[in-house]
């Protein structure tokens, strides 16, 4: 894990080829399913297969229920992706091959986020870090059982 001026990481390896794992966080209908901070709702809009440039949207709740388009800013088949919204933070993941599977690395990168500040201030870091934790392990699950459960 690591945790830099502001960013946030959290790693994982899993037992899965990197171009399994890159189909899943290709498909935006799979970012509810994976998502472990319980934010992430449904998807609103859904461009298909990710690549640079694309936009998608997702159905949200973090008290109350919100939207938000995401923009893909970062992109390496089978090795990186990174989408952000509107307050420009990103999520990425990186994926690199180990002798057994990939080690996923997943980070909060609000850098050059609107508002860097309040999101310190609410405690998003660490809360963020929690989640996407748990992301890694329900991401682990569904690529190599078929099923986060």
């Amino acid at each position: 894990m690591t945790d830099n001026n502001r960013s946030v990481s959290v790693e994982r390896t899993i037992e899965a080829p990197a171009d399994t794992i890159f189909a899943i966080l290709t498909d935006p209908a799979q970012h509810p399913i994976i998502d472990g901070s319980g934010t992430v709702k449904s998807l609103r809009s859904n461009p298909g297969h990710l690549e640079l440039g694309s936009k998608f949207g997702m159905a949200m709740k973090l008290g109350v229920p919100y939207a938000v388009k995401n923009t893909v800013v970062e992109f390496e088949p089978d090795r990186q992706i990174a989408w952000c919204h509107f307050a420009k933070a990103r999520w990425r993941y990186e994926l690199f091959p180990t002798e057994t599977g990939t080690r996923v690395v997943e980070t909060f990168d609000w850098s050059n986020a609107l508002g860097a500040g309040v999101i310190e201030a609410m405690g998003f870091p660490a809360k963020n870090k929690a989640g996407m934790e748990r992301t890694l392990e329900r991401l682990d699950k569904l690529v190599t059982t078929g099923s986060v459960t």
